[in-house]
């Protein structure tokens, strides 16, 4: 079998019993129209609302932005293999795939550090906060995310369109990753996957220690405040943004914290299927439950709805 630049491959999903397709297919719809309608109604909410027209909603607007997103990326293919069991992407629609689930993937990393950053602001310098989030301020760290998301996850697809595949390989995930596809590869992938490993390693690490750092700076200054009320408030407003950090972190960590070409167990294509669709599902109902704002907010949407009079 010759190697190509321009293969097909198959992706097996996350079972090869078709017993159990039909049961994975209506779990996995379930939860990516509840991906759609938890994000689409703080959206919603955080727009309409102008008590939340502030940075720190702005922010978490742009986060549920992206997990709209980073769901759709995969979610749509998976249903599709499982309601029709045919798995084939093309190399071009693998290569697609694998740009945008890296650039709403590297998205998420990016507004979870400047999220972080904001909380910073808010509770350690408070009565400078309005100056130094101003909405510029805001508006530049989103757009250069985005900028920085896309140089990144651009630079990896490239990395990997270089090399050369047999055609009509099985991919043992539900999409194109790049572990698998480097694992599948049949040119020397060694120094694109050092360089995809050094790049990755760089920009993960610098968003991760950007929270680490904030989140030190933020429990110093909280353990100052004389009232334990106080401190309670100040951890209030962190409180989800952590719970989604260690939701997002745990997984990722645990598939990808290794080389790009080891092969994939099972526990890690379950741990990606979290960080893929539950915790972009989650991330809308863990802000909504715990805020106080938000919730008021949906209930006045869902008045508005009830009765449009």
């Amino acid at each position: 079998m010759n190697c190509s630049q321009a293969p097909g491959f198959i992706l097996l999903g996350l079972s090869r019993d078709p017993e159990k397709w039909q049961l994975l297919f209506c779990i996995l719809l379930a939860l990516y129209l509840l991906g759609l309608s938890g994000n689409l109604l703080l959206l919603l909410a955080i727009g309409a609302d102008v008590h939340l027209h502030t940075p720190m909603y702005f922010f978490l607007s742009q986060l549920s932005l992206v997990d709209l997103c980073f769901i759709t990326t995969t979610a749509p293919k998976i249903l599709q293999t499982l309601w029709t069991g045919d798995g084939s992407i093309s190399f071009s629609g693998c290569l697609t795939q694998l740009y945008f689930f890296a650039l709403f993937a590297d998205m998420d990393n990016l507004l979870l550090a400047v999220m972080a950053i904001d909380r910073y602001a808010a509770i350690c310098h408070p009565l400078l906060y309005p100056l130094l989030m101003t909405p510029h301020r805001c508006g530049v760290l989103v757009s250069g995310s985005w900028g920085v998301a896309h140089c990144v996850s651009l630079t990896h697809t490239l990395l990997l369109s270089q090399l050369y595949f047999h055609t009509n390989q099985m991919i043992p995930h539900f999409f194109c990753d790049f572990g698998p596809l480097l694992l599948l590869s049949c040119s020397d992938a060694h120094l694109n996957e050092g360089l995809m490993m050094a790049l990755a390693g760089v920009f993960g690490i610098s968003a991760l220690l950007c929270i680490v750092s904030s989140y030190g700076c933020i429990f110093y200054a909280v353990a100052r405040v004389p009232s334990a009320q106080g401190k309670r408030k100040a951890l209030a407003t962190c409180s989800s943004h952590l719970s989604v950090v260690l939701l997002f972190y745990s997984t990722v960590f645990t598939t990808y914290l290794k080389p790009p070409s080891s092969s994939y167990s099972s526990g890690e294509v379950v741990a990606a299927v979290v960080y893929t669709l539950v915790t972009p599902t989650l991330n809308p109902f863990i802000y909504s439950l715990r805020n106080k704002d938000v919730k008021s907010s949906l209930r006045r949407i869902l008045n508005m709805v009830k009765s449009p009079d």
